[in-house]
């Protein structure tokens, strides 16, 4: 079968679209003939934390297609069920923290930018009827971690105003249009003035430039949530922005890991830090509960072949896409 590859040299140019055998099933294993697949952060990572002396590997976290055959003692699904792929490997129940086998897809084993992948039936669930095909492959990853961090650990509610720093990756949308959907005030921040009124279009209350004085572009006005995946670069001014005895979450650290925190006024503020990560398999169906009863679908950016998969990849590693970006693997 076809697929996108890395191995040998770290980094872009250890890829390939090349030929790689087909795997089959085993127990409680099914093959999805995939039909599309979406791109995320974590694949440039990938890219260079995959060794140089590592067998090649597949990269891609996001998935969607139709169940092609299936392993003994599989009873989830039936070939030719059309599904999405929960990326989550591992995490069945909703507990405080993944469980030491937690894993995700596209690394260490194989991932979606193929023609077809092996997978557990526990991590596909039905495809969502209001989804097109195209959007079906590319939601899951950052859909489940906003609805985790968002409503598991933040556990917002409709009253709260939420500042969403960094608007435009795939993540940070959701959360947006999560929070919209169940009425609250919702200030995002973006250097672009083009995503900014893309936000605004999406129903974002507020939304300033992430390079201003947020405290006067608010005008004084303090969040209860604040969704940090941002990193380094906007950490101090997220707190900043947040009313005491409020609530931060944070995900991610695309602009480094590393940050200075003056512990007195921490404490002194009350603040609850708290840390996310993707998310467990009740969570992901409540997710897809959720996007269902509100009609909620991905932003889509801009769709490519298998075969020039690479070009998707240096979108999203320059930060010019808004939403998602979709790897399109078969018609």
């Amino acid at each position: 079968m076809k697929a996108f590859v890395h191995k040998g040299k770290k980094g872009m140019s250890g890829t390939s679209y090349q030929e790689i055998d087909e795997k089959q099933p085993k127990n409680r294993e099914i093959l999805v003939k995939l039909k599309t697949a979406g791109v995320n952060h974590r694949d440039l990572l990938v890219l260079e934390r995959h060794k140089e002396t590592d067998p090649e590997l597949i990269i891609g976290s996001d998935g969607a297609g139709v169940v092609e055959s299936v392993g003994e003692g599989v009873t989830k699904v039936s070939v030719g069920d059309e599904v999405v792929i929960n990326p989550s490997l591992g995490w069945l129940n909703k507990t405080d923290a993944p469980p030491e086998n937690f894993g995700i897809v596209g690394l260490p084993g194989h991932g979606t930018f193929a023609e077809k992948i092996v997978i557990p039936e526990d991590n596909v669930e039905m495809k969502p009827p209001h989804l097109t095909w195209e959007e079906a492959g590319v939601f899951s990853l950052v859909a489940l971690t906003a609805y985790r961090a968002l409503f598991t650990r933040a556990k917002v509610k409709r009253e709260d105003t939420v500042l969403l720093p960094g608007v435009g990756g795939g993540a940070v949308t959701f959360l947006l249009l999560y929070a919209k959907a169940i009425g609250a005030r919702v200030i995002v921040t973006s250097r672009s003035e083009e995503k900014r009124q893309m936000a605004l279009n999406l129903g974002a209350d507020k939304a300033i430039d992430s390079e201003a004085n947020w405290d006067e572009e608010l005008e004084g006005e303090k969040a209860d949530i604040v969704i940090e995946s941002v990193g380094a670069a906007t950490f101090q001014k997220s707190l900043d922005q947040l009313r005491k005895g409020g609530t931060m979450v944070t995900f991610g650290a695309s602009a480094g890991d590393e940050i200075n925190l003056d512990l007195r006024s921490f404490f002194y503020g009350q603040y609850n830090l708290l840390g996310s990560t993707m998310g467990s398999q009740d969570e992901y169906q409540e997710m897809l509960k959720f996007i269902s009863t509100h009609n909620i679908k991905p932003v889509m950016d801009m769709s490519y072949s298998l075969e020039n998969a690479k070009q998707a990849l240096e979108r999203i590693s320059e930060a010019k896409q808004f939403g998602k970006i979709a790897v399109l693997i078969e018609d």
